[in-house]
């Protein structure tokens, strides 16, 4: 099974199922003598590990980190930096009825036609669990590009149909302060009734996280294939249940003109940041701003129609523990994929500029 890495000198590599004994990182280039130790790891796994609210899977883990290698008296070594979260509170039988059916919206049929089997439980590696092993290296990241003062914030726009209007430049003690990561107080009442709402239908919904990225300096990209929109958007994309991806204006674009969607270059810098911070698939050193839009999530208690193993038709009501909507939990990993790939230009910056 190919496709588990991303990056070229920042290279991160991820393993493990939702119901296996663990989940992992291998992290190879990252630099030496960054201060890292295990409370930076489990303060971003904390953002995202399930049973912290009425409105999430009730599976309870602790999602404790440990750190293998790359790590030397609270310093990292410049060798490969390895990190493991074991599971805790996995019950497979949960899923015993589903050992030979296919639930919609799921990876089940593809994986089973992929790759002639399949882990049942909790979707094996498909399973939005696999994302622990993301948000670790995203926090280790986070330090990386912290040496250029550069900061990514991600934050929830909408679920459903509640969505933030406005947003003026959001600080992370606004976006911290909300259960939702949502900046604004009024509207994460408005998403928490929403999502009570889809709760007590045995449904599930979709939503919308913006990501910013802030002081990322000129010159990250490297086109024509990696440029860093590119890039970016392969990284939000790889995550499940991300459906669509927006650079700044995204798809109103299409219903401008050049003379209203040219950013004017000014003494002083841009006039206007319609480019989102991208130029050429190279950083122009203005805020980068991206959306994704995420689908409801599949496991439902609804009751659906779908086939088994043997090509027949069954009705089927999902069980277990599910999240009733993918939001909040997967804004820390927005975050640390977007930091991943900056770090990984970053990096290839660096190197290129060292030889000139």
């Amino acid at each position: 099974m190919a496709g588990n890495s991303i990056g070229q000198l920042f290279k991160v590599t991820t393993w493990g199922e939702s119901h296996g004994e663990a989940l992992g990182v291998v992290i190879d280039g990252c630099p030496s003598n960054i201060d890292l130790d295990v409370a930076d790891l489990q303060l971003a796994l904390n953002a995202r590990k399930p049973g912290q609210g009425a409105h999430t899977t009730t599976r309870q883990e602790t999602d404790t980190v440990e750190i293998l290698s790359g790590v030397f008296a609270g310093k990292t070594t410049g060798t490969p930096l390895a990190a493991i979260v074991r599971n805790q509170d996995a019950r497979s039988n949960d899923y015993d009825q589903l050992r030979e059916v296919f639930r919609p919206g799921h990876g089940d049929y593809t994986y089973q036609h992929k790759y002639g089997r399949r882990d049942h439980r909790g979707g094996g590696r498909a399973s939005g669990r696999e994302t622990v092993a993301r948000v670790i290296a995203g926090a280790v990241a986070h330090k990386v590009i912290a040496r250029v003062a550069i900061e990514v914030l991600a934050y929830t726009k909408a679920i459903g149909n509640v969505a933030l209007t406005s947003v003026n430049s959001p600080q992370r003690s606004d976006v911290l302060a909300s259960v939702l990561f949502c900046p604004d107080p009024i509207k994460t009442k408005e998403m928490l009734a929403l999502l009570t709402e889809v709760k007590a239908a045995q449904d599930s919904i979709g939503g919308i996280v913006e990501i910013v990225v802030r002081g990322c300096p000129i010159g990250l990209g490297e086109p024509v294939f990696d440029k860093l929109e590119a890039d970016l958007a392969k990284a939000l994309m790889s995550i499940g249940s991300v459906k669509g991806i927006e650079v700044g204006l995204g798809f109103a674009s299409a219903t401008l003109r050049g003379s209203q969607h040219n950013d004017a270059i000014l003494p002083t810098g841009f006039a206007s940041n319609n480019a989102s911070g991208i130029l050429a698939g190279i950083s122009n050193g203005e805020e980068i701003i991206l959306r994704i839009a995420c689908k409801p999530l599949p496991s439902i208690g609804m009751e659906q129609r779908t086939i088994n193993a043997h090509g027949e038709e069954i009705i089927l009501k999902v069980g277990g523990r599910h999240d009733v909507c993918v939001i909040p939990r997967i804004v820390p990993v927005c975050e640390a994929m977007v930091s991943i790939v900056i770090a990984d230009h970053l990096l290839r910056q660096e190197a290129t500029a060292a030889w000139r």
